[in-house]
């Protein structure tokens, strides 16, 4: 792989205005594809098949056809002043009116009022009307939404305080764009700082830049046909342009370090995509893999985000390989730093380029001085931020997550303050009464048995189906919507089916947004653990595989281990419990999104493993030429610790500056990523890997002879390369082959 690499990057460095003008050429198609493409919608997150809620779904479709259960809706809600009432008469006339003329709208099916829906709360200071749309609320245009909002408006000059929740008027979060920006000047500064080079530090932010252009523009342009969300789209570019960074930045530097060594410009862009490609295009597979892997969990929207980030993270490898070395053609010593510019200087560099100590090597010899107490630490702080994780609970926050700000939130609030917490989060019972003898006695015994139930507030009377062997009745718990109780009384309601089965003959199913969001949290938190145990165990192979060693990949998904525990306790922490959300703008803690703890699993394993590839693979190189265990870990910091740290400070930047998202599952993410990052990179791969190499020795590279044979060999270190004759300049490509190490 190596040696195709190698070629790969001679050419682009050749060819360099062709594969500009491609790249240009493909940037300009997805986007001109984007541009005519119409509008993505907004996929909800809470579809799973299998689990009760939805069966429910399914069933209401299937039995009472008339009504389109996707359909947009709006609850507006009306708070008369201080002290009167909106059933005074000026009050009923301006909601009368706003009903009549909402009613009158396009693409509106049905608008009930308060008064005659009986929606006013008991002291009169609350009320809501229910506006029905015939189509979703992803087709509503923006002149149906203004034509609602300009008939509240009149309304709110009557005097009254009005909010609108539901589908039809839900506010959007925007795309991003702030924190790209914040992720992408942190990350100038860090790689200014690293490089010392403008031009070094603007190449990979340039190319990542594109490379996250061309996903967005494809997401945009297949987002309507794929069912591809905002959400989505908002995801792979946080990840396509952390990655993209990463990547661009370990082959600008390995072009550096090759300049260094006497190469001419050519040579070493090849070699640099030769020998840092070959990491980049494994590190970039394990992220793709984790990626989609999301898909066997069965929840679409899971898999969708996973694919379009995977995608992102393809599209960053192979501009790490092809633009990059393009690029560094067009200046080749821009990149370089002022003095090694000047021959004499780079030649002074290449006499002890591999001996001169720097940052990494004096931490190293640190933790080799040190590696039991290095370790210990590491495992016990790791460990103690890990203990929050243990009280991980998942949930979907609907409006109550949201800024109090938008007026979503202050009609959640103001329905919960009129009507009681549940009724923001009623409960739907579909009941089939195929095999009762008399159905609607059936339906009537059911709706009493939920309506007797503890937790439970008040149950709306059946409505039968056109061929009646089908009721349909909804029930408001005491609490809301993401509180623990409800789950509970779910699972009460539930628990009762058998009994009333065997005496009614009916059965019935529960579902509405609730019992959806309930189902879906139990089903992805069961299928965490079985998930983790797989990307664990794919670990293990793709490490052995790489480094030839058994015991480096245990270790390797030990610490993975570490850091995805210590961030989920992290997150319990902060999104749950509430430690310091203020500072991080969380307006409402509760259950962490139930999709946040796979997704994270899934990314932090494929940002772990390039770490272990970038900072060990430099380890192996030296080992394997003969130097000693120990020796081989300080030489791998020498060359791999500054790019490791800036690459993982980017992606904390990256991935930081989309905790200001008013999107909660954003927010959630961004933090989950950037402190699975802090710990990864800075705990586990610099003091956690070391330490434990220190402590194994020769064993740590140890393989038996059978699995030798067995696992495919790939040349990740480069090292078909050091053989190669001498380049344009004279100077050796490296020393001899891979051979055994010389034990000493």
């Amino acid at each position: 792989m190596a040696t195709f690499l190698y070629r790969m990057g001679r050419a682009a460095f050749r060819r360099r205005w062709l594969v500009v003008l491609l790249w240009a050429v493909v940037l300009g198609a997805v986007g001109a594809g984007a541009a005519k493409a119409p509008g993505a919608g907004d996929e909800g997150t809470s579809f799973m098949p299998g689990i009760e809620a939805q069966k429910a779904f399914d069933l209401i479709e299937e039995r009472f056809p008339g009504a389109d259960a996707d359909g947009a809706s709006a609850r507006i809600v009306f708070i008369a002043p201080d002290g009167q009432k909106v059933t005074a008469a000026d009050h009923r006339a301006a909601i009368d009116s706003l009903v009549e003329e909402a009613a009158g709208q396009p693409q509106v099916a049905g608008a009930v009022g308060p008064f005659e829906a009986g929606a006013v709360s008991e002291d009169a200071s609350t009320a809501y009307a229910t506006v029905s749309y015939e189509v979703a609320a992803e087709d509503l245009t923006d002149a149906d939404k203004q034509a609602l909002e300009n008939v509240i408006g009149e309304a709110r000059d009557a005097g009254l305080t009005v909010e609108a929740g539901g589908t039809a008027l839900a506010t959007q979060p925007a795309a991003g764009g702030a924190g790209e920006a914040i992720g992408i000047g942190l990350a100038a500064v860090v790689l200014l700082i690293t490089f010392g080079s403008v031009a070094a530090a603007g190449l990979p932010l340039l190319t990542a830049v594109i490379g996250v252009g061309i996903s967005m523009c494809a997401i945009l342009a297949l987002g309507s046909t794929l069912g591809l969300s905002m959400t989505t789209g908002t995801l792979a570019s946080m990840l396509g342009l952390a990655v993209g960074i990463d990547y661009a930045l370990l082959v600008v530097s390995r072009y550096r370090e090759e300049r260094a060594g006497g190469h001419a410009p050519g040579e070493a862009a090849g070699l640099a995509v030769g020998k840092a490609g070959s990491a980049v295009v494994f590190a970039g597979l394990t992220v793709v893999i984790a990626l989609a892997g999301l898909s066997v969990i069965g929840v679409p929207m899971l898999t969708k985000m996973g694919l379009s980030a995977a995608g992102a993270v393809v599209l960053g490898v192979l501009v790490a390989l092809t633009l990059v070395p393009a690029l560094l053609g067009m200046w080749p010593d821009a990149v370089l730093a002022r003095k090694e510019r000047r021959r004499d200087a780079r030649a002074d560099a290449g006499q002890h380029v591999g001996a001169r100590g720097n940052g990494g090597t004096r931490w190293a010899r640190f933790v080799l001085r040190r590696p039991v107490a290095v370790l210990l630490a590491c495992v016990a702080g790791l460990g103690v931020l890990a203990l929050p994780a243990a009280d991980l609970q998942l949930g979907m926050p609907g409006d109550e997550a949201k800024p109090v700000s938008s007026t979503e939130r202050r009609a959640y609030d103001a329905l919960a303050d009129g009507f009681g917490a549940g009724f923001n989060g009623p409960l739907t019972i579909v009941s089939d009464l195929g095999g009762a003898a008399d159905p609607k006695a059936a339906a009537a015994t059911i709706a009493e048995r939920i309506k007797g139930t503890d937790g439970v507030v008040s149950v709306s009377p059946p409505r039968f189906n056109a061929e009646g062997d089908t009721a349909l009745f909804s029930a408001v718990p005491s609490t809301g919507p993401s509180e623990g109780t409800t789950k509970d009384l779910v699972h009460t309601i539930r628990g009762e089916r058998s009994g009333l089965e065997e005496s009614t003959g009916a059965t019935f199913e529960v579902t509405g947004s609730t019992a959806m969001n309930i189902d879906v949290a139990q089903s992805l938190q069961d299928a965490l653990v079985p998930y983790l145990i797989v990307i664990v165990l794919l670990s293990l192979v793709l490490l052995m595989v790489v480094f030839r060693s058994v015991l480096v990949p245990v270790k390797a998904a030990f610490g993975f281990l570490l850091s995805v525990l210590a961030s989920l306790g992290a997150v319990v922490a902060v999104f749950q419990w509430g430690w310091g959300a203020e500072l991080l703008g969380v307006e409402q803690t509760g259950p962490v999104m139930s999709l946040m703890p796979i997704f994270l699993v899934g990314i932090v394993f494929g940002l772990a493993m390039d770490y272990e590839v970038f900072l060990v693979a430099r380890m192996r190189e030296a080992y394997v030429h003969g130097e000693r265990p120990a020796q081989a870990v300080v030489t791998g910091f020498r060359h791999s610790a500054r790019v490791v740290a800036a690459a993982a400070v980017i992606m904390i930047a990256v991935f930081s500056g989309f905790v200001g998202s008013g999107e909660s599952m954003i927010k959630t993410i961004g933090f989950g990523l950037a402190v699975a990052v802090l710990f990864d990179a800075f705990v586990v791969r610099m003091a956690f890997v070391p330490a434990v190499l220190a402590l194994l020795g020769h064993r740590a590279w140890w393989l038996p002879r059978w699995l030798d044979r067995i696992l495919p060999h790939v040349d990740v270190e480069g090292a078909s390369l050091t053989a190669r004759p001498a380049g344009p300049t004279g100077a050796t490509g490296g020393g001899a082959r891979e051979r055994e190490p010389v034990r000493t």
